[in-house]
């Protein structure tokens, strides 16, 4: 048995040894920068049929849900600040 689990070890050992070499890097534009496109896709994404093309109105929900959250939080530190009673319902803070 333990002859067996050496063999499957020392195979598995072999194969992720080796596909660790599999890429020889002839292909980098500087030294680090060895991505490539698949075949069949174009080298700038912008203008293709892969250009994701995002709304300006969906992206903006992010940053309008982050100042909000900032404003619900500055509210609750300085409702901390004055009672010392850390209140996480910003609805039941009462100014």
């Amino acid at each position: 048995m333990k002859k067996l689990l050496f063999i499957g070890t020392a195979a598995a050992a072999l194969v992720a040894a080796t596909s660790a070499f599999a890429y020889d890097g002839t292909k980098c534009k500087a030294p680090g920068n060895c991505w490539e496109p698949k075949p069949g896709f174009p080298e700038k994404v912008a203008g293709s049929k892969y250009d994701p093309k995002h709304d300006p109105a969906e992206l903006a929900k992010q940053g309008a849900s982050e100042r909000a959250m900032e404003a619900r939080n500055a509210k609750r530190t300085a409702h901390f600040v004055k009672t010392g009673e850390w209140v996480y319902d910003v609805d039941e803070i009462s100014e």
